[in-house]
């Protein structure tokens, strides 16, 4: 390989890592200007999560402890799957910045820029990553609050993988949150519009959400819905969620046995998702790609 080429390659390189960290770095700063967007995306998981479980709580947890074979409090049972919402209303709130550059003007700016196009998708998602590592703490330690005040319960009692397993569950949020932020994306740039895109977005979330494992075990379900879960990315993010959380295999919607434990289901389910990301993260880049001044209105 000669010198040219080599030294051609590493500007290549360099040059896709600098486009990352300059979207990136903007799309920051959009947020800390605007932080009613950052408090306002995290209201509705949490009212999902106060409400859930002190309407449902006393109701579902004969239920959830006999799906899991031990005692179980519905707080534990949902906080993944209010988690995996929190992931996806983020992944929501991408596609409608794509539209507000669009409206702007500066979308088109960026279609004649020399920033790669896969470092304008990358350092957008990056910045909705860091936004869902923020948010989603702040879940769990919530979770953890309403537990204690409810049963008393230890951090140990609360996810039974300890701080690693909390680790592990904020990277399978931001694992499933790469799929949806694609599809939110992908939305925007064919609509071009904002209330269309958190009308289309919102269309496929609420009852994605409630077709899957979310907030119910899926053997109580009708068996229309177990089928839909089957196929519904949302159980198995939840599912991963919610083997870290209690130490142990829960996914019901396929088996598998060959891992052992909590990785029966942690291992089907990441290669599921990240399947997911690799296609719709693809197809976001390609819609990119195929963008061009001159359609931007």
């Amino acid at each position: 390989m000669s010198t040219e080429t080599t030294d051609r390659q590493k500007t290549t390189g360099n040059g896709f890592v600098r486009d990352t960290w300059i979207v990136l770095k903007r799309w920051l700063r959009k947020t800390v200007r605007n932080p009613f967007v950052v408090t306002s995306s995290l209201l509705n998981p949490l009212v999902f999560l106060v409400l859930f479980t002190e309407v449902f709580g006393g109701i579902m947890e004969g239920t959830i402890s006999q799906s899991l074979g031990t005692e179980a409090s519905y707080i534990t049972y949902l906080v993944p799957a209010i988690v995996i919402q929190t992931a996806m209303i983020a992944a929501t709130t991408s596609g409608i910045g794509q539209v507000e550059d669009i409206e702007s003007g500066m979308f088109e700016k960026l279609l004649v820029s020399p920033l790669h196009r896969g470092a304008v998708f990358l350092g957008k998602s990056l910045s909705e990553v860091i936004r869902i590592v923020v948010q989603v703490t702040i879940i769990l330690l919530l979770g953890y609050v309403l537990l204690t005040l409810d049963t008393g319960a230890s951090l140990e009692e609360y996810v039974k993988t300890g701080v690693l397993g909390a680790f592990g569950i904020v990277l399978v949020a931001i694992l499933f949150s790469i799929w949806f932020t694609a599809i939110s994306n992908v939305v925007a740039l064919l609509t071009r519009d904002q209330e269309s895109t958190i009308i289309a977005v919102n269309v496929l979330q609420f009852p994605m959400l409630f077709l899957s494992s979310a907030f119910l075990p899926i053997e109580v379900l009708p068996s229309w819905v177990q089928t839909v879960a089957t196929l519904n990315p949302i159980t198995y993010g939840v599912d991963a969620a919610r083997a870290l959380m209690f130490g142990r295999d829960v996914m019901t919607v396929i088996e598998v046995t060959g891992f052992g434990g909590m990785w029966n289901t942690l291992v089907p389910a990441l290669g599921i998702l990240a399947v997911l990301d690799l296609a719709l993260g693809s197809v976001a880049v390609y819609f990119l790609n195929s963008a061009s001044s001159s359609a931007v209105q």
